[in-house]
């Protein structure tokens, strides 16, 4: 069976989970469900949303440097409702609506005690294959997971919704990294799920104008509902201004001398997408000359409580974001439309379906 990195529990019975066994060989297998430990719960799952890394790993069996080496359940983007508590969890009730942070930082490696958790060098991620054994995700019927990563929802979201809190969490930490946005005029290079949420975030913060680029018209449809004041499909359309800060989202190596031009002398460039490993050309005389400051981002760490309480104030944002949901027994044509952005945003799995 597969590899439970996060107890070490006996195990009780069995559940039904989406596993990535290799490159486009994607299967709903039985595994075994162990009893929650004393600091341990466990949850029926409710919703997954699928993101771009479950993408890759179904698509080229890895992301970046996190090959696949033995199958693992994906997903990483989940809420569900509470079945069993373990002896010492206190602050949570069976029945309880939760959304899961998926990270599990180590607690002690220097980055934890520079309370930079999400560099944690010893991070296990749910459905990640960055460590071995790799740790299992959240695509499953029902799952035990440590109490401490269980975060109660804000009253009146839903447990739909809800699971957004993580791509939404990329999206506020991206915005952090950039700075006070307030009064600011703005960039989004890519609308795809994390650029969309980003603009959400910028409105949020109060940002003066947001400006947001893509090749596809249907994404940029959902960023003008999200809040962007201005949106170019760059296939046609050259943009011919600069901008105070921006958020470079499409991970594409050939879109960053763009977005170094785009960005005004003096100001912030944030690099929220993921370039394939390896070498790439960079432009640094252009990032020296225009003293831009230019910014990594790496998915988040407190902003999940931020992210659950943004989604309960205003719902438009899931309701705009997600454009597609498909129980989990249909996943070969959840993940056959995903990738397809002139139709699909956010596409969520039904759990328990």
């Amino acid at each position: 069976m597969y590899a439970e990195t996060s107890h070490e529990n006996v195990e009780s019975c069995l559940t039904e989970a989406l596993v990535i066994h290799a490159s486009h060989d994607l299967r709903l297998d039985p595994i075994l469900l162990p009893d929650p430990g004393p600091d341990e719960v466990q949850v029926n799952m409710a919703w997954g949303g699928i993101c771009g890394s479950d993408l890759h790993y179904f698509s080229h069996g890895g992301v970046g440097a996190s090959v696949l080496h033995a199958p693992m359940v994906l997903g990483h983007e989940v809420s569900g409702t509470i079945s069993a508590l373990g002896s010492d969890v206190k602050g949570f009730s069976v029945g309880q609506d939760v959304a899961i942070h998926p990270a599990r930082p180590c607690g002690h490696c220097l980055e934890c005690a520079r309370e930079r958790r999400n560099l944690c060098r010893n991070m296990l991620f749910l459905g990640s294959a960055a460590r071995d054994p790799h740790t299992d995700g959240g695509f499953r019927r029902s799952m035990t997971v440590k109490a401490a990563q269980l975060h109660s929802l804000p009253p009146g979201l839903t447990l739909r919704r809800a699971c957004l809190a993580e791509p939404l969490s990329v999206a506020l930490h991206a915005i952090a990294r950039a700075g006070d946005v307030r009064g600011r005029n703005v960039m989004v290079q890519g609308a795809g799920p994390i650029g969309l949420l980003i603009v959400a975030g910028l409105v949020h913060h109060g940002a003066k104008r947001i400006v947001v680029t893509d090749l596809e018209d249907f994404p940029l449809q959902c960023a003008t509902r999200l809040g962007a004041d201005r949106c170019y499909n760059t296939r046609h359309t050259e943009v011919e201004e600069e901008f105070d800060i921006l958020f470079e989202a499409t991970g594409v190596p050939t879109a960053l001398p763009a977005a170094i031009g785009h960005t005004r002398r003096g100001g912030i460039l944030v690099q929220v997408g993921m370039f394939p490993p390896g070498d790439i050309q960079v432009p640094v005389a252009q990032i020296i000359n225009r003293e831009l400051d230019f910014r990594g981002t790496f998915r988040f760490d407190t902003e999940f409580d931020a992210a659950l309480a943004l989604l309960a104030e205003r719902p438009e944002i899931a309701d705009i974001l997600v454009t597609q949901q498909f129980p989990l027994r249909d996943f070969a044509a959840a993940f056959a439309l995903a990738p397809d952005r002139r139709q699909a945003a956010k596409i969520l799995l039904s759990l328990n379906s």
